[in-house]
């Protein structure tokens, strides 16, 4: 007897202006600006709350919102704006983000994921977003190359939803690859390895601190005691340069130390399922080590112990969707400028290789994103927003923080407002039209906002 797909559940049908599949920092973003110029707006998200790679991956950081300099003492300046910086200070406001700590040459800001989460939660609830929690996209509504909308699982059934315009917020460009549309991975396939976050309570952050300082790169010695442990067979320490920081929590370090690779040595690209389940296996069996590690050779945690890790392992890179423009390696060094930018980065390109992660700063600069870098060559009534932007292989290691990501949102929300309202495609919209309207929203690209 023939067996086929048999779901008898009940069918639901939605009507939307603005669909947003996923709820991390850029699909957060889109979804509050659109839903603020006066749209139906519905986010869908696969876990019961938002935040993506901040929250389920526990990244923890405000990172990319600070130039980064080699002048001694200087404090933050603050070049991004806009909604990343609405969003930190109501973050800020309910105890869920510390002040600016220090990272190598730049500042970063650490945050509690349950305050993030409340916060994300508010402002959608206030500019009236329609919120679907614990749905997954499985089909996509196409009319030839256009994008009609997306069929959702949920655990009621199947629901489909219809939208004037789709922003892919997967993180992944998932759409865009159930669409057909062209997309790439990685640098000819190969990614940025996936990490296993946790948090350790029970830390004496005063004796922490005095022993290593405030930067919450480690200093070498760090990596010298790690390496001499390693070198004992006691300990299994993948990654000697780590980075440890204090949380708005008293007692608590995040820390971001584990390189999940495959048993076979190679980079885990979590769009496979099989790699995806061995780096969560992999990263929580790190993550014992590293706990144990820093119990028996790190001041003030002698006491300390793992409250929890990431829901799932932070992903640095999947598929990128191919844009009608596409952020070079030489834009982000050089910090290039364009008529048609969007969002600013001052952050480094980040390559998380070898033992050792390599950093390239940009100092006492930042580059611009350009708008087509959310446009499929392909493909109509569709905009990206996150980390699945057009970009090179390590200029995305730059361009994926959160900070830009929130910048993404904003400007990717206003876009497919723009479609709705104008009746425009997105790929007619000039970058320099959305640039104006970004800075009357508070952005600050041509100077920071009154």
């Amino acid at each position: 007897m023939e067996t086929r797909p048999t779901d008898c559940r009940e069918h639901e049908a939605l009507a939307t202006d603005v669909l947003v599949v996923g709820g991390g920092t850029a699909g957060v973003a889109a979804a509050v600006t659109a839903a603020r110029q006066g749209l139906a707006v519905t986010l869908v998200e696969r876990y019961g709350f938002c935040g993506g790679g901040a929250v389920a991956g526990l990244s923890g950081t405000v990172c990319g919102l600070y130039a980064a300099t080699d002048r001694a003492g200087a404090a933050p300046e603050q070049v991004v704006h806009g909604f990343a910086e609405e969003f930190v200070q109501k973050l800020d406001a309910a105890g869920g983000l510390t002040a600016p700590v220090k990272y190598g040459k730049t500042f970063t800001r650490v945050h509690d994921p349950l305050r993030w989460r409340e916060t994300a939660d508010a402002l959608l609830r206030d500019a009236g977003v329609q919120v679907i929690f614990h749905a997954v996209a499985i089909d996509v509504l196409t009319d030839g190359e256009a994008i009609d909308g997306v069929v959702l699982w949920t655990k009621q059934g199947r629901v489909t939803v219809r939208a004037a315009v789709t922003i892919d917020a997967s993180g992944d460009a998932d759409l865009v690859a159930m669409a057909g549309l062209p997309s790439f991975v990685g640098d000819n396939g190969r990614v940025q390895n996936p990490t296993m976050i946790f948090r350790l309570l029970g830390v004496d952050t005063v004796a922490f601190q005095a022993a290593y300082g405030h930067d919450t790169i480690m200093p070498p010695e760090v990596a010298e005691t790690i390496e001499a442990a390693r070198a004992t067979g006691r300990y299994d320490l993948p990654r000697s340069k780590i980075w440890l920081f204090t949380t708005p929590r008293p007692g608590e370090l995040l820390c971001n130390c584990t390189r999940v690779v495959g048993r076979d040595g190679r980079e885990l690209n979590p769009l496979f399922w099989r790699d995806f389940t061995e780096a969560e296996q992999e990263g929580r069996r790190q993550v014992r080590d590293y706990a144990r590690f820093f119990r028996d050779h790190l001041a003030g945690c002698d006491s300390a112990f793992v409250d929890d890790t990431g829901v799932q392992v932070g992903v640095r890179q999947t598929r990128q969707m191919q844009g009608v423009a596409r952020l070079a390696n030489a834009d982000v060094v050089a910090g290039t400028k364009t008529a048609d930018g969007i969002a600013r980065s001052p952050w480094p390109i980040e390559l998380h290789a070898g033992e050792k992660p390599k950093v390239a700063w940009l100092l006492d600069d930042y580059y611009e994103v350009p708008y087509g870098c959310f446009v499929p060559v392909r493909g109509e009534k569709l905009l990206a927003a996150g980390r699945c932007l057009s970009a090179e292989h390590e200029a995305v290691a730059s361009a994926r923080v959160t900070a830009q990501c929130f910048a993404y949102g904003h400007a990717i929300g206003h876009a497919a407002a723009i479609t709705v309202k104008d009746k425009i495609a997105p790929r007619h919209i000039a970058g320099r039209d959305l640039r104006l309207v970004l800075n009357r929203d508070g952005a600050g690209l041509d100077g920071r906002p009154s």
